[in-house]
């Protein structure tokens, strides 16, 4: 089981960086205007006034996503909303660049401009969509071996879409229709449908049991369905600590993969997922 398959971009993504930047670069650039002012609150009234849409970017300068933000304190709490400039006084949108701290670090030379200082928030930001983008590499790899084999798949089918398009019956995986099932690819090969899960744990915990059990269960179901078969491919170091979970669902799969076994087939022609 390989420790790691994380590509380059794995760790941050960028133009999705730049493109976050742009889109407040004009609002940056006039607010950059009160950076080592002496009376920043006076200067930051009268910018509000004649530029209202500068305050749309006051919430990134907290690492904030969401344009509407609460905070109290002993004077009372607030409802401060950045997106309708109009909910708010421009004193109240004063006070609270004063008390969250940004009139000290605008006015202060802390920074010395705030478009670099918000591609800094942007990048560790965007440290927290590594989740997402690890959980797709597993499906991007796997993707790249379909495509190297010259298969015909589809790409996250719903179980509702694999029946409507097979005249199938797959009630059986989804509960009798209670709960929605999605799987990564469905490939449709010599008049089988395959229906594949991927994924890939770095680290050990209840999930990756709770994993193998529900796959077990489900290939049990679908060797009931003629002409349907279930293949889960997976990998990481993190099945080490749950082999004895993963060893029960092997003995039950008929197609239970790891990506050392995909390159086999292509051997000597295998794609580099150290690096790619």
């Amino acid at each position: 089981m390989r420790s790691s398959i994380n590509s380059y971009s794995y760790y941050v993504d960028f133009q999705k960086v730049y493109d976050n930047v742009d889109s407040v670069r004009i609002e940056l650039n006039i607010l950059n205007s009160l950076i080592g002012v002496e009376n920043i609150r006076g200067e930051f009234l009268k910018l509000v006034e004649e530029y209202p849409k500068t305050l749309r970017c006051v919430p990134i300068l907290l690492a904030c996503r969401q344009m509407e933000i609460y905070a109290q304190d002993e004077e009372g709490a607030m409802w401060y909303d950045f997106s309708n400039t109009q909910s708010c006084t421009p004193e109240q949108y004063a006070d609270f660049m004063e008390k969250t701290g940004l009139f000290d670090l605008i006015s202060n030379h802390i920074i010395s401009n705030l478009k670099d200082y918000v591609t800094g928030v942007e990048v560790g930001l965007d440290s927290n969509g590594r989740k997402n983008r690890g959980g797709h590499q597993m499906e991007d790899l796997v993707e790249k071996y379909l495509q190297r084999g010259g298969y015909t798949y589809y790409k996250e089918m719903y179980l509702q879409e694999v029946e409507k398009k097979w005249n199938l019956d797959l009630s059986a995986l989804s509960g009798d229709g209670i709960s929605t099932k999605r799987f990564d690819f469905v490939v449709d090969h010599s008049g089988v449908i395959y229906l594949i899960e991927t994924n890939f744990y770095t680290s050990g915990g209840s999930k990756l049991n709770e994993t193998a059990r529900s796959y077990k269960l489900l290939a049990q179901e679908v060797k009931k369905i003629q002409g349907v078969e279930f293949v889960w491919i997976t990998d990481g170091a993190g099945w080490k600590s749950a082999r004895r979970n993963l060893e029960e669902t092997f003995n039950e799969l008929e197609y239970l993969f790891n990506i050392a076994d995909i390159q086999d087939v292509y051997s000597g022609d295998s794609i580099d997922t150290t690096h790619e």
